[in-house]
């Protein structure tokens, strides 16, 4: 029985695929590197920003490419990000039942908690783990793991949902199911070549999941 699930952040319970693209195309622009185009760059969306600015240049110092992405999503953090289809509700039902939540992310802090505010998710989360608090990011198991400890759980009784495959990666390898969801920009079809326990087609799945165990299959 799941006692408690752990989201990934973009592109899961909150959309910023538009803000993240964007900033992508604003700092690529701004350090005259070769555009991309945005198919080049969802593939690598879910790792970490360091991993994906090296991926999209042939720059090993990034520190510059950062910062204008960073400056770019904090101007335009609140005007270019999105909520998802009944994600308030169904968390609000979740833990009404008594599930644990979590936010498991290779965010920073202070934009993970600003996304979660905006769309008052951030009552909703017993734990928030972020880039700043493992050392290992997604897809190894440690940010999942942080996770799991931090609400009291064993893997077992825990559920890790996400968009990408280094989220279902990642719980794999901390011994906790997975989940994707079918709203990816990645697409479901890629989703399911990581072999999730679930696909989700809306967020209120996951009250058949913790429920019986079998929904979205």
């Amino acid at each position: 029985m799941i006692e408690g699930i752990l989201f990934d952040l973009d592109g899961t319970i909150v959309n910023t695929n538009e803000l993240i693209i964007s900033s992508f195309m604003y700092a690529l622009e701004q350090h005259s590197q070769p555009a991309l185009t945005r198919e080049q760059m969802i593939p690598h969306m879910g790792t970490s920003l360091s991993d994906q600015l090296r991926a999209f240049t042939s720059l090993q110092d990034i520190t510059a490419l950062e910062a204008s992405y960073r400056l770019f999503q904090n101007e335009h953090h609140d005007e270019l990000i999105r909520s998802f289809p009944n994600v308030n509700e169904t968390l609000e039902g979740l833990r009404s039942r008594g599930i644990k939540l979590g936010v498991v992310t290779t965010k920073i802090r202070p934009t993970t908690i600003r996304a979660l505010e905006m769309f008052d998710l951030l009552q909703y989360m017993d734990t928030i783990v972020t880039l700043n608090d493992v050392t290992n990011l997604k897809p190894h198991p440690e940010p999942v793991l942080t996770g799991v400890n931090n609400l009291g759980l064993s893997p077992e009784k825990t559920l890790m949902v996400g968009d990408s495959a280094v989220d279902i990666q990642s719980a794999k390898a901390a011994g906790v199911r997975a989940a994707g969801v079918a709203w990816s920009l990645k697409g479901e079809d890629t989703l399911r070549k990581y072999e999730p326990d679930y696909i989700l087609q809306d967020m209120a799945d996951l009250y058949a999941i913790v429920g019986e165990g079998t929904a979205g299959r």
